[in-house]
Parts: structure tokens; C-alpha cells; sequence
């Protein structure tokens, strides 16, 4: 898939800007537990997967960016100072990049590039902390900024907050930076440390299956929720002033402020405090062996998103309980929620079983098949022979 993308990304470079440039690329990810709990300041658990962003890009010499994005077939041209904000809504993204860099004192110039990508929109698997991070990477090698891997994740964010109006935590952009082969990482978002865990799941297969239901995370219904959890979290300082993040609260310290908020932020609430331990739990699984721990966990942060935190859907919990009946190991909503894929965990000589029921039954209940994509974990940002 790459070759070609790269052979259309050539041709059209070519094309309007003629010979030069490198090719960059990054990562589109997967997180197998640990949702909605990064702007909560606890603990996430994901990887990068092999489709992503891919870029070809030169420096022009001027001040102008000209960008050319070959999936939505249009072109844009902008210049690096705050007011210069292009129309198209993807190129704000790369263009919060450059302004971004520009804020932490990095070098930027004018660029030419055409960028592609294959990962699916809308499917949860963060297409746009791909496209970010392809350039935040791009951006610091071409003009020798010399940024730690970190200050890239972070321009990303800051791009998603200040240019694109969606207030995300730093888990997408962390993953399309460090992501590693064959390597799920469990960071801290709090602290920011990380932590490397291999792999290796021998007779298991990880399997999205995408509902086809679009999200759209800057969507009233994403703030509305960390505003819940920022407001559990204030009522609960205020009998413990240690606690700088919902995920620094105790389960128990939740029961205390219950007749202080909302029925709503109280639910949104107990579902984080369970995830950050989950993600803790399915390390500790992974490190003794046991899969079936880590697959019972990813059931139980499905009914948490479902009936706690509300940001699953009718498709969505019909392909959990079709997993459930058909003794998948583990399934659970991907991602922001409100549409997008299931992550399901496989054992070998059910996937084509399974794949083909829950096919079969998601069409005649809901008029479609889901769409199925084959997890490999792959690596993040990086420059391209």
C-alpha cells in the first residue's frame, strides 16, 4: 500500500513542484486499553499500526507554505504568521504545526509538499495526530531544530487545541511519535513517562471492525465530558488538595462529593477512576502471561463507555455483545467513541469465524457490513528512504 501511495506522491510532486525533497511518515494508532483517561492525567496503553500519513517535502525558500493533499484533491498556500490561517480545514492542521514550532523558538521556513495517507477517517484510529506528527517530525529535521521527541507530541496537541477546537489529551500524538514495532507503550500522562511492553500475543489476532458510524471529536458531546471530569475533580480537591487530576482520586474519595455533582459527572467520573486501573491491570496480565485477564479487562471499559461515560452506540455495543456470544476473548468502542471501530482480541482459529458472523449479522441488523482491518503494530514518525 505504501509503495503505491509514495509512486502517487511522487508523480504529483513532480508535478507542481518538480525535483528534491525527503519523504516522512507517521502512524496511525491503536489503543488497546486506557480511554479517555489521557486529559484525566492516568494512564493509556497504545500502539502505532501500519497505516498512517506519508509526505513528500522540500523547502521552497520563501516564507509561503504550498501543500497539496492528494485524498482530498485540493491544494493550499499559506504564510507562517498568526493571521494567515488557510481555509481548508486539514491544512490548519499543518498549519498549527508551523505555528506551534514557531512558538517553542523552532526554525521554520516556507515548504513545499504533497502528503496521502491510508488511515481510515473516522474509524477512532487518529488520522489527523498522524498528519500532525508527519509534520512536526518533518518540520524539525528539515530546518535542524533539534526537538526532543516529547516537544513534537506536544506541538501536536497544541495544534489540536489551538487550531483545530479539540481539547485532546496527548495520547494520539505520543503514539505517533514514539510508536514502535511489534510494541505497545504504557504512558503516563501525568508525568509523561513511558513505559515499552512487547508484543507478543502467539495465537491471537488483533481485529478492528469499523461501523462505519462517523465521530467527529470536536463535537460539543468530547468537551462536554472533560468538562464533567474537571468539575468531579475540583469537588474532590477540595477535601483532598493532592489530587491535581481525576486520576489522582481514590474510588472512595468519589462517594464522598456524590450529593456534591451531578448524577452525570458522577458516572463519567467512576468510569475513569476504573479505566486507570485497568490499564495497570493489563500490564500487570501481560507480564505474567495472562491473556484472558487482559481480554475480560477490554469488556469491562466497553460497558463502562457504553453505560458510564455514553460514547458508544447502537452499532458499536451490538459488535461487543456479537464477540461476547461468540466467546471473542476481548472486545471494547476504539477511540473518542460515537462511531468508529470495535477492537477485538482473537484467537487464531476463530477470526475467520468470527469476522464472518459478525459480519453477516451487523449487515442484516443495520443494512451495511462493518469494515475489517488487521492490526500490525508498526513504528511512529519517521523520515523515509
Amino acid at each position: 500500500m505504501q509503495n503505491l501511495m509514495k509512486e502517487k506522491i511522487q508523480k504529483k510532486f513532480t508535478e507542481l513542484f518538480g525535483e528534491g525533497g525527503k519523504f516522512y511518515a507517521s502512524a496511525g494508532r491503536i489503543n488497546l486499553i486506557g480511554e479517555h483517561t489521557d486529559y484525566n492525567g492516568g494512564y493509556v496503553f497504545p500502539g502505532a499500526i501500519d497505516c498512517g500519513i506519508l509526505a513528500k517535502i522540500n523547502p521552497n525558500g520563501t516564507e509561503k507554505v504550498r501543500v497539496f493533499s492528494l485524498d482530498f484533491d485540493q491544494f493550499s498556500e499559506f504564510g507562517l504568521e498568526e493571521a494567515d490561517a488557510p481555509k481548508e480545514s486539514w491544512a490548519r492542521y499543518i498549519f498549527g504545526v508551523c505555528r506551534e514550532t514557531i512558538k517553542r523558538d523552532g526554525k521554520v521556513g516556507g515548504f513545499d509538499a504533497v502528503f496521502a495517507g491510508d488511515v481510515p477517517l473516522g474509524a477512532g484510529l487518529s488520522s489527523s495526530a498522524a498528519l500532525e506528527s508527519t509534520f512536526a517530525y518533518a518540520i524539525n529535521d528539515i530546518f535542524g531544530n533539534g526537538m526532543a521527541k516529547m516537544d513534537l507530541a506536544l506541538i501536536g496537541q497544541s495544534t489540536e487545541h489551538n487550531y483545530c477546537g479539540v481539547k485532546c489529551g496527548i495520547m494520539d500524538q505520543f503514539i505517533s511519535i514514539f510508536g514502535k514495532k511489534n510494541s505497545l507503550v504504557r504512558l503516563d500522562c501525568k508525568t509523561l513517562e513511558y513505559k515499552y511492553f512487547p508484543f507478543n500475543f502467539e495465537g491471537y489476532k488483533l481485529v478492528l471492525l469499523d461501523s462505519c458510524v462517523k465521530h467527529e471529536l470536536a463535537s460539543s458531546a468530547y468537551n462536554k465530558r472533560r468538562e464533567s471530569c474537571e468539575n468531579v475533580r475540583d469537588a474532590i480537591k477540595k477535601n483532598h488538595p493532592e489530587v491535581e487530576f481525576l486520576s489522582d482520586a481514590k474510588r472512595i474519595w468519589l462517594d464522598e462529593v456524590r450529593d456534591q455533582v451531578p448524577e452525570e459527572d458522577f458516572m463519567r467520573a467512576e468510569y475513569v477512576i476504573g479505566e486507570v486501573q485497568r490499564v495497570l491491570d493489563v500490564c500487570d496480565a501481560l507480564e505474567r502471561g495472562d491473556v484472558e485477564t487482559v481480554g475480560e479487562m477490554m469488556y469491562q471499559t466497553h460497558f463502562g463507555l457504553s453505560r458510564l461515560y455514553e460514547v458508544s452506540c447502537e452499532e458499536l455495543d451490538f459488535l461487543n455483545y456479537i464477540a461476547r456470544k461468540m466467546d471473542v476473548t476481548g472486545s471494547r468502542v476504539m477511540g473518542g467513541g460515537f462511531g468508529g471501530c470495535t477492537i477485538n482480541l482473537v484467537k487464531d482459529e476463530l477470526y475467520e469465524e468470527f469476522v464472518k458472523v459478525a459480519s453477516e449479522k451487523f449487515e442484516q441488523k443495520f443494512g451495511h457490513k462493518p469494515k475489517v482491518y488487521d492490526v500490525i503494530i508498526s513504528d511512529g514518525a519517521r523520515a523515509i528512504d
